[in-house]
């Protein structure tokens, strides 16, 4: 315990916690288990704003279910070193260059600079699994604008929602929001997802299954029973 305690830097009256699981989940648990105690002993700063850059993402992960490497996050930003990267680096010590802005805990921004060579989204993507059919079948569009010469390019897009959630020193995203969804992704005020109308599915060029088809006549028929 000792021992412990000295690694640590601990001294009389601190507490060590342990999260004992994969990496992920631990840390994701000790983050929560810090949050909750700095919240209690009134430790957190309050009526300020830090900032910091979340930098060096991992551009793949091993996915434990498929048994497979996975793109960790953006499949469609640049790897770390290129091409040279792809070829003789560990898939899973490849880093991209994605980068998001933090803002009191809260995620602000998140971006990439984006991998604009065809040769080295093929090779990505054939790591993770994927032929380059499935680029042209899937990504047609951008790959191709890729093949006349697009130049090195990136951003990031700012969640404005989550900026005036800080402002307004509201905890829950939703009370920001004009139009929030429910945890069952359902806008109470909207009404929606709801049924939509054979005119509005030939304006979008969209046809119902059989199935759904099936679904809907007998939603109508119980429906009229109720009616009558």
């Amino acid at each position: 315990m000792q021992s412990i305690a000295n690694k640590a830097g601990a001294v009389a009256g601190d507490t060590i916690f342990f999260a004992c699981d994969k990496e992920l989940p631990a840390s994701k648990l000790a983050g929560k288990a810090r949050t909750k105690i700095a919240e209690e002993l009134g430790l957190i700063e309050q009526g300020i704003y830090k900032f910091l850059w979340v930098v060096d993402f991992p551009y793949f992960e091993y996915d434990e279910d498929e048994k497979k490497i996975i793109f960790s996050h953006n499949p469609f930003s640049m790897p770390q070193g290129g091409m040279d990267a792809l070829l003789t680096k560990n898939p899973l010590e490849i880093l991209a260059y994605q980068y998001d802005i933090v803002c009191n805990g809260v995620e602000l921004s998140s971006g990439a600079i984006r991998n604009h060579k065809p040769e080295i989204m093929y090779k990505a993507f054939e790591i993770a699994g994927y032929g380059p059919e499935v680029v042209d079948s899937k990504f047609g569009g951008m790959i191709s604008a890729f093949k006349f010469g697009a130049p090195p390019h990136g951003g990031l897009a700012p969640g404005v929602d989550r900026i005036v959630m800080l402002l307004a020193d509201e905890p829950n995203i939703r009370e920001v929001i004009a139009f929030p969804m429910n945890q069952k992704a359902e806008d109470l005020l909207m009404q929606a997802p709801n049924i939509a109308e054979e005119k509005q599915l030939r304006e979008l060029h969209l046809q119902l299954s059989p199935k759904a088809k099936q679904v809907l006549a007998e939603e109508a028929e119980k429906a009229q029973g109720k009616v009558a």
